[in-house]
């Protein structure tokens, strides 16, 4: 595991052999939502031996309906996130979607995500880097896994080689996205750890009913393929009750899903090693 990583996961013990996780809700909905959520997820995460990162949206800067909710505010959103790291002892990490926004999201958490349609905004990639911090970057729907190696440079042009790369599946036709599973192994000759994002992945995106769609019977399948094929790390949004989630309930992990899917998880990485 790089250094930064390291360095990341220093307040908790974990197997070095096993993945990492991101993983919370998609959006923060409310103090007591995302405490409930990193309370159980970091239980679980402490007795599976697996490094834990709390993700949360501090707003949604990318709906598809303008009536949607994107957030409690963005002091509020952070200062919750914040919180959340402070009392559970968790690096955090949020998206932001513009250059002015990293200087003062850095403050709060401790990897700045760049979202997939903007991973080729130069200055949201330059400002992120430039926080020192470190910078995930979610590999667009409308590239492969070798063009990466450019959003990758620019950041380490500032200096920092604090990076993650994030495949979450390409545009197929105009309503679904599909994983190729070579974008893996293509991202890591970059030289960076390289995460799959397991539900944004299953999206059905662009539905005349202004609401994401998805297909979460299958988020297994897609991180048992990860994990075979060496992904470093797993993204996985989840919620206690997805039906009413504020914001991509339609292919979020309902939370008492994931200890036993990270249990099988465990042992498929264990028979790839």
């Amino acid at each position: 595991m790089e250094k930064y990583l390291q360095d990341l996961f220093i307040n908790q013990q974990y197997n070095k052999n096993n993945f990492f996780l991101i993983a919370g809700p998609c959006v923060v909905e409310s103090e007591e939502m995302v405490m409930q959520i990193a309370d159980k997820v970091s239980a679980i995460c402490k007795r599976l031996e697996i490094a834990y990162v709390f993700k949360a949206s501090y707003r949604k800067g990318n709906r598809t309906s303008a009536t949607s909710f994107t957030g409690l505010g963005d002091e509020n959103g952070l200062s919750l996130i914040k919180k959340v790291g402070e009392k559970y002892k968790l690096p955090t990490t949020s998206d932001i979607h513009a250059h002015d926004e990293a200087e003062e999201a850095a403050k709060y958490i401790d990897i700045l995500q760049i979202p997939a349609f903007l991973c080729r905004q130069t200055d949201l990639l330059l400002a992120a880097a430039a926080t020192g911090k470190i910078v995930n970057v979610k590999k667009g729907q409308f590239l492969n896994g070798p063009s990466m190696k450019f959003a990758a440079e620019k950041i380490r042009n500032t200096g920092n080689n604090k990076i993650i790369l994030t495949e979450r599946g390409n545009t197929f036709g105009y309503q679904d996205l599909v994983v190729d599973y070579r974008n893996i192994p293509w991202m890591k000759e970059h030289n960076v750890p390289v995460v799959m994002d397991c539900t944004h992945s299953l999206q059905q995106p662009n539905q005349t009913t202004g609401i994401t769609g998805g297909n979460p019977k299958l988020i297994e399948t897609i991180a048992k393929a990860a994990i075979a094929t060496g992904a470093d790390g797993l993204f996985i949004e989840t919620h206690p009750n997805p039906a009413v989630a504020k914001s991509d309930g339609a292919n979020m992990l309902k939370l008492d899903l994931l200890e036993p899917l990270l249990e099988k998880l465990l042992r498929v990485r264990q028979a790839v090693l």
